[in-house]
């Protein structure tokens, strides 16, 4: 039976349908805002993976290329592997839904959200977002739900929810909320310098406007949803719980004070491999279990430490920042690059520099795109010291390689200012938390040794929390551990005037805005001191570039000159490149930007598209060449593609009979520009330039 439900989101309707369409999904519906359409599917196996213990969800967030009445670029003419975008929409829906599924629910589980239709208004991510907590609502899935996301930006001191296209290009804010009408889950987005209090706000303001959907949802379920299948509660034997602790208990304690890695990671390991091994007699077949057992100690035992002790794996307090150092210029070939390391996390990044023919063209459903600004991020396995298949980026490097990039975008110089495509690459060496933040830091440094005039340092943090009850601790520059075992993800970057970026993942209820206001400012206080550790290796940007970066020169022709500088059929500027081996590129509005790492090239290519567009001078000689004899006079011409007309009256002091007395077709003669008129038509002299001689 088909439903339509609608209801005011954000000042517009929003209408969701359900019972049309896919209807053999185990919960499916249609959902339309403005004229942005989605279909989210959701399915789930029968039956439990065999020995698997955790959820196994796959998101996929796909963009029909249709939806905007487009055909797809490129020689295939269909859609393809994922985009960028795409990859990142599948993450925004996938991260607020994990941790809302219950424990002991292990059935493969699947969300396709298909976009439809799109108006390039209304956002289809916001749109899929809620109709996946829609079609899992009415579907029998256990689901501990509903949640919205709403986009929030900032205009003139306004918050606004969803805004439009064009309100987001305007806005000092562009910040993805995804929660349930009593707590957030997920924080993704950006900033122009806000501050930690604006910012709250902005999370405040979020929460209250999705309240309106999120009832929405429950109506929709309470009428059309089928009943939940139960998951199964994880059975606990107590009598194998009370074995595995007397065996390990004080020692895991204390290998988990082990402050390095991959020590105390052998440690616990090998501690693991001795309580299966003595109790595999006692309890046969029983592995998986002892295993879970081991873990959820571990798990207990390190917040227990945090909660009681403010003492972290690693000797930390709470408030501690790992030891960081930072270089600059190690590589002798790149354009610029920096080691930023932090405690067991290290990252190598490499700018280099291009010109527009480097920039990125993307086919987005809102037409063809181009960026300037890459920033791409590597996670090779041997940073945790695994081996693994080298493939391309997964899911998890382009997030990463996202948010660095949003964070780092908003220091670079403005558009004009700096005429260069600039990629920076992130290749993690180690990691042990917050290799996202690594990057962030290291991006900075080595933009200012490639010497891109950056607006300043920007530095990321990663936070995390601990609550136990009504106790909690919100930590610092958290390690690998504490993100696995903790109960909040909180990403921060920015400058010292106000915060660039951020990404927050939160596992439990709970969180209060007064806690997300104390991991903010003790965010705060973590980056100051991280620009602080970084402005000792580099504090502006080099004022000269690397010999092997190209340097690229500006200069600006009339318009009407453009095809002066391109010749019929593009004879000039190819003639240009060949002969000085620069790269040329002009724009309609007639600037040419000139890029080459040879100073003497681009002086020389600058020079030959001058005298391609040079104008005419009042009062300047020019040495010319007739090129024509008329009766009443010759047409000279004084640079290539430019002639004049010297009458027959300024050829001579004394009257000149003909024409042909005085000059013939292919002389050199020195002229003086006498009048240029309106139309451009030029008036030369060869009677008063008589006695005269070119300036050297």
């Amino acid at each position: 039976m088909v439903k339509v439900y609608e209801t005011e989101f954000a000042g517009r309707t929003i209408r969701v349908e359900t019972g049309k369409m896919a209807k053999q999904a185990h919960g499916s519906c249609t959902v339309r805002y403005g004229d942005t359409v989605v279909l989210v599917t959701v399915c789930r196996a029968d039956s439990p993976n065999e020995g698997v213990d955790f959820m196994p969800l796959t998101v996929n967030y796909m963009e029909m290329t249709y939806a905007a009445g487009k055909i797809p670029g490129g020689f295939f003419k269909r859609e393809g592997r994922p985009s960028e975008k795409e990859v990142l929409g599948s993450r925004l829906i996938d991260r607020p839904l994990r941790p809302l599924f219950p424990e002991g629910y292990y059935n493969e589980t699947q969300v396709i959200a298909t976009v439809l239709s799109v108006d390039l208004e209304n956002d289809p991510e916001i749109v899929a977002t809620l109709g996946a907590s829609i079609a899992l609502g009415i579907s029998d899935i256990p689901f501990n739900g509903p949640i919205a996301t709403v986009r929030i930006g900032y205009i003139g001191g306004q918050f606004i929810c969803n805004p439009s296209l064009k309100q987001q290009k305007e806005s000092d804010l562009d910040l993805l909320v995804a929660g349930s009408d009593s707590s957030i889950i997920m924080v993704e987005g950006g900033s122009r310098f806000l501050s930690e209090e604006a910012l709250l706000e902005g999370l405040a303001f979020a929460q209250e406007s999705m309240k309106g959907v999120i009832e929405l949802q429950k109506k929709i379920a309470s009428e059309v949803g089928t009943p939940k299948m139960k998951a199964a509660a994880p059975h606990i034997d107590e009598n194998l719980m009370n074995r595995v602790r007397q065996f390990a208990e004080e020692r895991l304690k204390n290998a988990l004070k082990i402050p390095v890695k991959q020590e105390r990671y052998s440690t616990i390991g090998s501690l693991k491999d001795e309580v299966i091994n003595a109790l595999a007699a006692e309890f046969e077949g029983r592995e998986d279990e002892i295993d879970h057992i081991f873990g959820d100690m571990k798990y207990n035992m390190m917040r227990d430490m945090v909660v009681r002790e403010n003492r972290r794996v690693d000797g930390r307090g709470p408030k501690d920042i790992r030891n960081i150092t930072c270089e600059v210029g190690l590589l002798p070939r790149t354009h610029g690059s920096a080691l930023f390391t932090r405690g067991e996390t290290q990252a190598m990044v490499v700018t280099t520099l291009g010109t527009s023919e480097d920039e990125q063209k993307i086919d987005a459903l809102s037409g063809w795109e181009y960026k300037t600004f890459m920033l791409h991020y590597n996670f090779p396995p041997f940073s945790v010291g695994e081996v693994k298949i080298l493939r391309g980026p997964g899911r998890r490097e382009i997030g990463h390689g996202a948010l660095a990039e949003r964070a780092v975008s908003k220091i670079l110089p403005a558009d004009g200012v700096f005429p260069y495509t600039v990629r920076v690459v992130s290749d993690i060496f180690e990691s042990n938390g917050s290799s996202s933040m690594a990057t962030v830091c290291g991006a900075s440094l080595s933009l200012m040794d490639a010497g891109v005039p950056t607006k300043g340092h920007v530095a990321g943090i990663a936070m995390g929390l601990i609550k136990e009850g009504d106790r909690t601790v919100v930590l610092s520059d958290i390690l690998g551990d504490e993100d696995h075992l903790g109960d909040m993800d909180f990403k921060v970057a920015g400058t010292a005037e106000g915060v660039t970026a951020l990404q927050m993942d939160i596992k439990i209820e709970g969180v209060t805005a007064a806690i997300l206001k104390e991991a903010l400012y003790q965010a705060k206080e973590g980056r100051l001191h991280i620009l602080g550790k970084m402005r000792e290796a580099i504090q502006t940007a080099r004022a000269e570039m690397s010999p092997y970066a190209p340097r690229i020169t500006t200069i600006y022709v009339r318009t009407e000159k453009i095809k002066d500088v391109i010749g019929p059929g593009g004879k000039n500027i190819k003639g240009i490149i060949l002969e000085t081996g620069v790269k040329i590129d002009i724009d309609d509005t007639g600037k040419v930007n000139i890029a080459s790492t040879d100073g003497e090239a681009a002086q020389k290519a600058i020079d030959m598209v001058r005298r391609l567009t040079q104008e005419a001078e009042v009062g300047k000689l020019y040495m010319g060449k007739v090129k024509k004899i008329m009766d009443f006079g010759a047409f000279v011409e004084i640079f290539p593609g430019t002639e004049g007309l010297v009458h027959i009256s300024q050829l001579a002091e004394e009257r000149v009979k003909t024409v042909r007395d005085v000059l013939k077709e292919g002389d050199e003669v020195l002229v003086k520009v006498i009048e240029v008129d309106r139309d451009g038509k030029i008036r030369l002299s060869r009677k008063d330039a008589l006695g005269q001689t070119l300036p050297q």
